[in-house]
């Protein structure tokens, strides 16, 4: 499984969206431009010693690697209709999650709208943290797989 975050913007988030990497073991790739230095010590202290442990790769095109990628892939948004525990996740899914300021790029939901899901909340209040949000996508699928190893 791969976790795919677009344009991140907040380190800690990164840092900890890389633990729940290490834990799980999912591959971790991010779409530049980053709103942090990889080398940010925030970035550093929140993802503590996982970063070794995690592979960590960085596309500057989201949509070229999704059409050259033979795996499963699912948007998490909340402007999605169906929710993420609709989906049968497989070993080799990609999860993608938008920038914590912008989210994802509206072409997503006209290319692919029927691989965009989201994770049910309360109307009217603001979106789920983004390592919260990877944290429940990335345990429902692993959930499916029996919580057999990843790797």
């Amino acid at each position: 499984m791969k976790v795919i975050l677009y344009q991140p913007q907040i380190p800690q988030n990164a840092g900890n969206i890389v633990r729940t990497c290490a834990v799980t073991g999912t591959d971790l790739i991010m779409v530049r431009p980053l709103g942090f230095s990889t080398h940010d010590r925030w970035l550093k202290r929140a993802g503590l010693d996982y970063w070794e442990g995690v592979n960590v790769s960085f596309i500057d095109d989201l949509f070229t690697y999704l059409e050259h990628s033979p795996a499963p892939f699912y948007f998490f948004s909340s402007k999605a209709h169906q929710f993420y525990s609709e989906v049968s996740y497989q070993k080799e899914s990609m999860l993608i999650f938008g920038s914590e300021t912008a989210g994802l790029p509206p072409e997503v939901f006209h290319r692919w709208p029927e691989r965009c899901v989201k994770i049910p909340m309360k109307e009217g209040v603001r979106c789920l943290n983004l390592a919260t949000s990877v944290g429940i996508g990335v345990y429902e699928a692993w959930r499916q797989q029996g919580f057999k190893p990843l790797l």
